[in-house]
């Protein structure tokens, strides 16, 4: 190491263990991994859920959970006051493993910060949001909470937020997801850390929030000469913003080095899978390249991958026509419970949807289009307009007249685990509409079905009697792909349903989504953020800004010529290598 970068060496991890207490038995989830952090340097670390990223960070805080220990390593923080760093030099490292709770306290949140992955969880939901920022000053400077208010006005416009005041003063439920990682960001910066640690900070992001952050965070390291420590599961995202990358497979650091060379000139296999299973930003193919592909040695053709394209549905026939659909919602009413004010959510829209293709609605957060998912299949009421399906108008149909209906139409939603029951075992779940709609004439035939069903989703016989908690999100998720698939539905919503999982189980989601269409030939409406994954599983585009569709075509044609700015907004935001 010569004498400029020992002078920049900001954090160096050295051969850290970290265990896990279950059970009685100890797991190891991190296993002797080493890595240098250099002062206006950002370091990623990529890897899928379960790889040991986020808890190898936690270390750092000392935050690990009450059954988690460090076993094995060192932590050594060389980051101090400009006072102590000239006088002691900066060889004079601190292990902060060796640091009591006492002693690590001025520490955290002082010289490290952490920015954590969902900030409505991580503000506190009845503190306004200047006080929170506040708090943090006070408890670690000498300063008057004028100055302190002053300090974090300040703070909050630096970071980019509109109308500082009027957020100091709001609940985080009052203000976006955007704006909410935008505090959080603030909360890290303002007691002027050496380290800022940037958990997973945009994946509930959409694309054009998590392009302004991630730009925020480059300026603020360059101005600021920090160091920041970013993880992530996408390698286009760390490509954003990362110098250098680590990528952690089963605990362990596969492969570490420069960035450019990390993600064009890949090692690994397992990095090599985390960069092909992202739907490409040329040709659509069949089949996303999956890590497990990659890792087991099997033979893929890329250049078959890159110029296979779906094929279009062809068929005329309409199954689902909506006609100038309004849906609103009261946000004031006077003495008598009459609306005075009200928000509209989806505004007088208007579409067809043909049988047996993917039609992708694509539109960033707040525009309506889980509202509008929801209202077609009527659990949502609509203000006016007017729901054809196959023909029938089912506007008024009663509860049961529904309930009938609910056989042919299904959704997916977003999160499969507030989705799901967890005092019922997985096979319980996928039996439960089954069983409500009066199918199958016995016990053993119902879960004879369920079975067959598990198969072709990808889940184990075996795993019948195990409960939600004992599976990973991607499992999760096929097992709600069969719960709504059990009915053989005509039509199926899938509402964000892949935005939370890592890049290599959404390659698989994705891949099961496109077969089981190709199979069976479901209909489906694909909604989500992220334009790029609408891209690979759509035939058609709607997009959604504000309540109404604002374009609309063939998914390449949307694609690779937007007319709306709004559209080339958000195709510039994809995260590209």
């Amino acid at each position: 190491m010569n004498q400029n970068e020992q002078d920049n060496l900001l954090l160096e991890v050295k051969d850290l263990c970290i265990d896990f207490a279950n059970d009685g038995k100890e797991r190891r989830v991190v296993d002797h991994i080493s890595y240098k952090l250099y002062r206006g340097r950002t370091l990623g670390i990529v890897g899928e859920s379960g790889s040991g990223k986020s808890v190898s960070s936690m270390a750092i805080m000392g935050l690990l959970h009450k059954n988690g220990h460090v076993s094995e390593g060192e932590i050594l923080f060389y980051g101090m006051h400009a006072d102590e760093f000239y006088r002691n030099g900066p060889a004079n490292a601190i292990d902060l493993l060796k640091l009591n709770e006492k002693q690590l306290r001025p520490y955290r949140g002082s010289r490290i910060s952490m920015i954590f992955q969902e900030p409505m969880t991580s503000l506190n939901p009845v503190q306004k949001c200047g006080a929170q920022v506040v708090e943090m000053l006070l408890l670690h400077e000498e300063m008057s909470k004028s100055e302190a208010k002053k300090r974090v006005i300040e703070l909050f416009n630096e970071v980019l937020l509109p109308r500082p005041e009027k957020i100091f003063d709001s609940y985080p439920h009052e203000i976006s997801g955007g704006q909410k990682q935008r505090v959080m960001i603030a909360m890290a910066l303002v007691c002027n850390p050496d380290l800022i640690i940037a958990d997973e900070p945009t994946t509930a992001l959409d694309v054009t929030v998590q392009k302004t952050i991630l730009d925020l965070l480059r300026q603020l390291k360059e101005r600021h000469n920090i160091g920041i420590i970013f993880i992530s599961h996408d390698l286009g995202v760390i490509a954003q913003i990362a110098d250098d990358v680590a990528v952690m497979y089963q605990g362990q650091i596969v492969e570490q080095g420069d960035a450019d060379q990390i993600l064009h000139n890949p090692q690994h296999p397992y990095t090599k899978g985390l960069l092909a299973c992202r739907p490409p930003q040329e040709g659509r193919p069949l089949h996303l390249p999956t890590v497990s592909e990659f890792l087991n040695g099997e033979t893929i053709d890329f250049n078959e991958a890159e110029t296979a394209t779906a094929t279009p549905n062809q068929d005329p026939e309409i199954l689902l026509s909506v006609k100038d659909l309004e849906v609103t919602y009261p946000l004031k009413r006077n003495l008598f419970g009459k609306t005075t004010r009200k928000l509209t959510a989806v505004d007088h829209v208007s579409f067809d949807v043909h049988k047996g293709e993917t039609l992708g609605l694509v539109g960033e957060s707040g525009c309506g289009k889980s509202t509008l998912g929801r209202t077609l299949l009527r659990l949502l009421d609509s203000a006016s307009g007017n729901i054809i399906y196959d023909g029938t108008s089912i506007d008024h149909y009663t509860p049961n007249q529904m309930r009938s209906l609910r056989s042919k139409m299904q959704i997916i939603f977003q999160d499969p685990y507030s989705s799901l029951n967890p005092r019922l075992t997985i096979g319980q779940a996928i039996l439960e509409p089954y069983k409500r709609h009066n199918k199958g004439k016995s016990a053993a035939e119902q879960k004879a079905k369920v079975l067959e069903l598990m198969q072709q989703v990808g889940l184990e016989p075996e795993w019948y009697n195990r409960y939600p908690h004992e599976f990973s999100g991607g499992q999760r998720q096929r097992v709600c792909i069969a719960r709504a698939l059990i009915l053989r539905p005509e039509l199926v919503i899938c509402d964000e349903s892949v935005s939370a999982l890592d890049v290599s189980v959404q390659a698989q989601v994705l891949n099961l989504l496109n077969d089981l269409k190709r199979q069976y030939g479901y209909t489906y409406i694909f909604i989500s953020h992220d334009l790029s994954v609408v891209r690979f599983l759509s035939d058609r585009i709607m997009v959604m800004q504000q309540g109404r569709i604002v374009e609309s075509g063939s998914a390449d044609q949307i694609y690779k010529n937007p007319q709306q700015e709004y559209t080339q907004n958000l195709i510039a935001s994809i995260p590209q290598i």
